[in-house]
């Protein structure tokens, strides 16, 4: 594989959080703009936000939970050759999981629809994973 087509899901769950960083200062600028809180109201933290706004910071910050495992596979699998075609598509299905799952999150929240997106992006992310070490441990003895 090419190290682009290698990157290329990368590049995009890196897009997905600067559009969700976008979409925060919006949302709260909104709701300040509105007159639902004040910036007094939330300078010491997320309490006193409106529910839209909460939603759209948790869409943000769980960006740094679950992909910081796919942020640490990709550098290694590159540099390691252990990325192949099986690879790059299982980590546009993570990243694609992750639009999905933050496009719920900003927009009707639907729990169980968002816990589905989440799952299948964590069990595909560990498929990664072990993937990746089974070629690496087996390597050695040529597998």
């Amino acid at each position: 594989m090419t190290v682009q087509a290698i990157l290329a899901p990368v590049f995009a769950q890196v897009l997905l959080i600067f559009v969700l960083m976008f979409w925060l200062g919006r949302v709260r600028l909104a709701e300040i703009k509105a007159g639902a809180v004040t910036a007094g109201d939330v300078s010491m933290g997320q309490r006193n936000w409106p529910p839209r706004a909460q939603q759209a910071a948790n869409a943000f910050s769980n960006q740094f939970e679950l992909p910081v495992l796919f942020f640490a596979l990709v550098p290694l699998a590159l540099y390691t050759k252990k990325a192949d075609l099986l690879f790059v598509v299982l980590a546009w299905i993570f990243v694609a999981s992750r639009a999905v799952h933050a496009g719920v999150y900003v927009t009707s929240n639907h729990v169980p629809f968002r816990f589905r997106a989440y799952t299948l992006g964590a069990l595909v992310l560990l498929a990664m994973w072990i993937v990746f070490a089974v070629r690496i441990f087996l390597a050695p003895i040529g597998i």
